[in-house]
């Protein structure tokens, strides 16, 4: 059976992964410019260049290992500064900037079907295949981070919608959560119970936009494997 070497597997890996993550950041910013808060592109955020997202632990070390010792990949970047008390209306708008993060990633698997469509219709072996496997890398990563923005826990994005969706009384008390959040996500994540959860809804996600692609699914599972 074909196997990739661990070289191989960080090539394929790093563009989808730094896109991932660094649009997913860039598309908070943005939203928050557009409903008033210039405080990312004062700083210098607003950029495709991913040297200014970079978080060491989240987009270097993790990532790294993960994929060394497990074949799985996930990382994050620096998340981009907003300043909610310069939106146009603050209740509604952090919502709104929550969202555009998953919807980013939900842009980019669109995005990388049509670079496996393309690479199909391409047909050739010298740059077919690599592309097949980045755009197959890609749609896992964008539909990962998507649907885990999604979970309603803050400070996760599923979490500020969901603030920013309850009556003013409830979503203050629902904020009080935003302290152990990540406490209670590391505990999700060593647990089955966030397999069980995402789980289903991933695996529709990643199914169906494979399909879409023309992507056989070995090409995933020859990603995820762990390299000998």
């Amino acid at each position: 059976m074909l196997e990739l070497s661990l070289v191989q597997k960080i090539s394929i890996w790093a563009l989808p992964v730094i896109f991932a993550i660094t649009l997913h950041e860039v598309a908070h910013g943005w939203a928050a410019k557009k409903l008033g808060d210039r405080t990312a592109e004062q700083q210098g955020r607003l950029t495709l260049n991913p040297l200014h997202h970079i978080d060491p632990v989240g987009t270097v070390i993790l990532p790294g290992l993960l994929l060394i010792f497990s074949g799985f990949v996930f990382g994050w970047a620096k998340p981009v500064p907003v300043n909610w008390g310069r939106l146009h209306n603050p209740k509604r708008d952090i919502g709104l900037v929550a969202v555009a993060g998953p919807a980013a990633n939900l842009a980019m698997v669109v995005m990388w079907i049509l670079v496996a469509r393309l690479a199909i219709i391409m047909n050739s072996a010298f740059i077919s295949r690599p592309l097949l496997f980045m755009a197959a890398a890609g749609i896992f990563i964008n539909a990962m981070l998507m649907l885990l923005n999604l979970l309603p826990l803050p400070p996760l994005d599923g979490g500020r919608i969901m603030s920013s969706l309850l009556p003013s009384n409830l979503s203050y008390k629902f904020d009080k959560l935003e302290p152990y959040g990540f406490i209670i996500l590391v505990i999700l994540m060593v647990t089955p119970i966030l397999s069980f959860v995402l789980g289903g809804p991933l695996n529709l996600v990643i199914g169906l936009s494979m399909d879409l692609a023309g992507i056989p699914p070995g090409v995933l599972q020859l990603l995820l494997s762990r390299s000998g």
